[in-house]
């Protein structure tokens, strides 16, 4: 298993490899469709975004309404192709990580490889387990979004899986082949 922490180098995402298993401790950033699109409206309007994405993750997830007593409610991964139209922006600002479950489009794929970023999966319906490893939840941009609101995450040995690295090598292309 391969432990990261935010921010990341370029130099820690070109060493993963599709199929790894990776550990991430530290700052993470939430966001959906509705807050991506704000997002690539503020670069379009050469405005200030209200997260630094430079060597940064986005996690894409709407979390469940939060019990009593926790920090978050179930935290499960948003189906990532809803962000292709809206992740070029950001990979140019120097995202170095997407977090989802499912395919991505050529054009993200290729803006990956370009600007040297990684796609990692999570485990679909494992929300509540996932949200054991988030530490700290802040929304901290775009509140009126509601469960699209941008957070700020402390996450601690959150498990993920590496689906397409910065070379273009996809976990779900090389499993059709076996």
């Amino acid at each position: 298993m391969i432990k990261l922490q935010p921010p990341f180098s370029e130099e820690d995402i070109r060493k993963l490899k599709a199929g790894d298993i990776v550990s991430i401790s530290g700052t993470i950033f939430t966001g959906r469709d509705a807050a991506h699109k704000r997002l690539c409206n503020a670069i379009e309007n050469n405005e200030e975004l209200p997260i630094d994405v430079d060597g940064q993750a986005i996690y894409y997830v709407g979390p469940s309404p939060t019990k009593p007593g926790h920090v978050i409610g179930a935290a499960g991964p948003t189906t990532s192709y809803r962000m292709d139209d809206l992740t070029l922006p950001l990979l140019k600002k120097g995202l170095k990580m997407m977090i989802g479950k499912g395919k991505r489009n050529s054009i993200v794929i290729d803006g990956m490889k370009k600007h040297g970023a990684v796609y990692l999966v999570a485990i679909g319906g494992a929300g509540a387990y996932i949200s054991n490893s988030i530490k700290k939840c802040d929304i901290i941009a775009y509140e009126d979004l509601g469960a699209e609101a941008i957070r700020k995450l402390e996450v601690e040995n959150m498990i993920l899986t590496v689906c397409i690295d910065s070379e273009g090598n996809n976990l779900y292309e090389n499993i059709k082949s076996l």
